[in-house]
């Protein structure tokens, strides 16, 4: 039986949550021989280019790190570096079939729900959305089909009211680090048998598309909060406020008073927006073209925006 510093793992992720797992599996002693990531891309208003968040990780233990900008044209580096285990979360890309079969134990993904429910792009979204009481993480094989291989491991966390993408994925990452500190070494010494998908109970979580962020006003309160909650922080769900996009990133259930129209702006020691039944309290929001502020903040300097309709 061999220890975890005797696998060759090549990590393949990219965005910050992605790069705690990786963190973490650094200090456990995993031999990290490589990381996989999408390309540098340019943040903040000024568009500088900075190393993505698994890069960043990757240099500071003088890892290699590998930016392919297609990987399925470009993977034949990755036979060099000899991987016993690909471990895959949040890459970005779609791994082709002839990356799976270099390792010599395959290719594991963790995946940010608790498998068959939620395959695809958005599963810590939808589940939000949705109004799931809970979701986890999936360790799972890699296979051509998508999100369908064989599952090894779960762990599962709580969704509560206030919870946000941003807060579950924090909660996913702990969810991770659990499932490869306690499961990953038995997986490669052969311990884990794996269990198939029953495809009765598959679900599918469509991709965030741009015209998403657009939250409707028809919806009732708690679907409202939920999916304001479901793209907070990024991208961040909108209205309109005379032609203007008003993000918001975090509301809450006011009152069940419908005595405005629906979509009606109501600045009143905070900022209120009228639902079809009630009305949610929006506690940070950021106006096009400003800062991000707390509601009440709004509220003070933007008076005369009281009774506008929002689209």
């Amino acid at each position: 039986m061999k220890l975890i510093s005797e696998y060759r793992i090549v990590y393949m992720g990219t965005p910050r949550f992605s790069a705690q797992v990786l963190e973490a599996m650094i200090e456990d002693g995993f031999n990290i021989v490589g990381v996989i990531a999408q390309e540098d891309k340019p943040v903040g208003r000024k568009k500088v280019l900075e190393p993505v968040p698994t890069k960043q990780v990757a240099l500071a233990h003088n890892i290699p790190v590998f930016q392919p900008h297609r990987i399925r044209k470009e993977f034949e580096f990755v036979k060099d570096l000899k991987p016993d285990l690909i471990l895959t979360m949040a890459y970005g890309q779609i791994i082709p079939h002839e990356l799976i079969t270099i390792p010599k134990y395959g290719c594991l993904n963790l995946h940010g729900s608790l498998l068959p429910r939620y395959r695809g792009a958005a599963p810590i979204q939808r589940a939000i959305m949705n109004g799931d009481q809970q979701t986890g993480v999936t360790l799972m094989e890699m296979v051509d089909e998508m999100d369908a291989g064989k599952m090894y491991a779960k762990e599962s966390c709580p969704i509560e009211d206030s919870d946000t993408m941003t807060s579950m994925q924090q909660k996913i990452v702990e969810c991770s680090v659990k499932l490869v500190r306690d499961h990953l070494l038995a997986y490669l010494n052969g311990e884990l048998k794996g269990e198939e998908q029953n495809p009765d109970d598959v679900t599918f979580a469509n991709k965030i598309l741009p015209e998403d962020e657009h939250v409707s006003l028809h919806l009732c309160v708690n679907e409202f909060i939920r999916y304001v909650h479901a793209l907070s922080e990024m991208p961040g769900a909108y209205v309109l406020i005379d032609g203007k996009k008003l993000k918001l990133y975090h509301v809450s259930h006011a009152n069940d008073e419908t005595k405005y129209d629906v979509g009606t702006l109501i600045i009143h020691k905070g900022t209120f927006i009228q639902l079809s039944n009630g009305q949610v309290k929006v506690d940070y929001l950021q106006l096009e073209g400003k800062k991000r502020m707390d509601g009440v903040s709004f509220a003070n300097g933007n008076q005369k925006l009281d009774g506008h309709i929002l689209n």
